[in-house]
């Protein structure tokens, strides 16, 4: 789906953005609101609720509400928990119909906007040197790669640590 081929005018190309963002976000919010109901016995739904990424997402949404989940939608993958969250922990509708707008204005405006211009930055390149473009994606994917590799490890090492018992003081 590459907006740039669309040869639409920009605000057109926005608004189906910003359509495109209200369904899928909101069908988000409304799959959290039904994983709290007779959706949490599906293996799949109990182990997303179960994820460190989820719980951290659930967190910062009860932690500071609407804000969170309109600012999420600058973030790529922190966004589907925001809301999954949002429906989860039953954010009252107008709320989050709020912080939906907002946040999906600035997400149609990011990917209509900077994607648009990306897209055709992308394809510039690519026509001008294939070979200096597809080295450079190779760079940014292996990099990408040895990041989450990294992390991972990382985030293992600290769950195999068991936190030391202490002492109760002597009185």
């Amino acid at each position: 789906m590459d907006p740039s081929t669309w040869n639409l005018p920009l605000l057109v190309v926005w608004l189906i953005m910003y359509g495109i963002i209200l369904c899928r976000a909101g069908a988000t919010y409304v799959l959290g609101r039904l994983a709290r109901g007779g959706l949490a016995k599906s293996p799949r739904i109990r182990a997303l609720l179960a994820s460190e990424g989820y719980a951290k997402a659930e967190e910062r949404v009860n932690r500071w509400g609407a804000p969170v989940v309109a600012i999420s939608f600058l973030t790529v993958g922190f966004q589907t928990l925001a809301n999954l969250a949002a429906g989860t922990t039953r954010m009252p509708w107008l709320r989050y119909a709020a912080a939906l707008a907002v946040g999906g204005a600035a997400w149609a405006t990011v990917y209509s906007v900077v994607g648009f211009a990306g897209f055709r930055a992308i394809m510039l390149a690519y026509r001008q040197a294939p070979v200096l473009t597809l080295s450079v994606a190779a760079v940014i994917v292996v990099t990408l790669v040895v990041l989450l590799v990294v992390t991972g490890r990382k985030r293992s090492a600290r769950r195999e640590r068991v936190p030391e018992e202490t002492a109760e003081p002597l009185l």
